[in-house]
């Protein structure tokens, strides 16, 4: 069996339990403030030379220190088997999107495959939370009627982040468009009262089971409010998973000349070039005359 490929995170609150006893845990990439320098190139190396490759999620909030840091390691070590993925989703979010991708690194799929397939499974994740202000949330757009019903005691707000931005103000008409798939319900609860999630919101979504998961520290700092219950919806059959991530067509870098799926590449962020645009390369530069940079 092939060593599966190393999934890292920079906080240990996106490392949600395993789902059976094949799934592995994620390796932790600790901010500068934590870890040396030499320690974190020290560890990186031991991922590489165990796993073969390496690629670290984080959220686009982390403190820009901390996102140097990974760039710095990554730059040292003159490493392309190492794949940094920024990721907009909100904490919950990312977590459930780490351990799929924990989930895929031990089945059949290149360290590439499974980097692109961040992408892809984002799309299949329903982000959201119920705070009891909007007044701070500055990553979903919220209109000026929602920020004024902030000032208003005992209103509560449904937030969908991902795959589609909206916000409805709960005990209103308007619903939340959810998935039109079988989902489980993932509800981390911070410090609000409420049980819309699971009284309202999970019946309207037809989900398939509701668990229970810890709040990740730095959700009161992405929501925008510490009074605020989190919550992700996401395909929980990692045989579903693996379908849709497996009929995708697979193409390869043409810069680093890894296997992937979908438009870029996890490991260079090169785009990826199609046949047509590939051929016309090849084309031109036979006339001497080199595409330039960026084409």
């Amino acid at each position: 069996m092939s060593v599966p490929t190393a999934i890292a995170v920079t906080s240990a609150d996106l490392v949600l339990p395993p789902t059976d006893q094949h799934t592995p845990t994620a390796a932790l990439v600790p901010p500068p403030d934590v870890q040396p320098l030499d320690a974190a190139l020290a560890d990186t190396q031991v991922l590489l030379e165990q796993h073969g490759h390496l690629i670290v999620l984080y959220p686009d909030s982390i403190p820009a220190a901390h996102e140097r840091r990974l760039h710095t390691v990554r730059s040292v070590l003159e490493s392309d088997r190492v794949a940094l993925l920024k990721l907009e989703l909100p904490p919950l979010g990312i977590a459930v999107l780490v351990r799929q991708l924990r989930q895929l690194s031990i089945c059949d799929f290149g360290a590439g495959v499974v980097a692109s397939a961040a992408r892809l499974l984002s799309h299949y994740v329903y982000a959201g939370a119920v705070l009891n202000s909007v007044a701070r949330l500055d990553r979903v757009p919220v209109s000026l009627r929602s920020h004024a019903k902030s000032w208003v005691p005992g209103t509560q707000f449904g937030v969908l982040a991902n795959p589609v931005p909206q916000v409805i103000r709960i005990g209103g008409q308007d619903k939340l468009p959810g998935p039109e798939f079988g989902t489980e319900l993932l509800v981390a609860p911070g410090q609000l009262q409420s049980d819309w999630v699971t009284s309202t919101l999970a019946p309207e979504w037809r989900v398939l089971n509701v668990k229970q998961a810890v709040l990740p520290a730095d959700s009161a700092r992405w929501w925008g409010t510490a009074r605020m219950i989190e919550f992700a919806a996401f395909l929980p059959d990692i045989s579903v998973v693996y379908q849709l991530v497996a009929s995708v067509r697979r193409e390869r870098c043409s810069w680093c000349g890894i296997e992937l799926i979908g438009d870029r590449c996890g490991f260079c962020s090169a785009p990826l070039l199609r046949p047509e645009n590939q051929a016309h390369g090849q084309s031109v530069m036979n006339h001497g005359t080199p595409l330039p940079h960026g084409s």
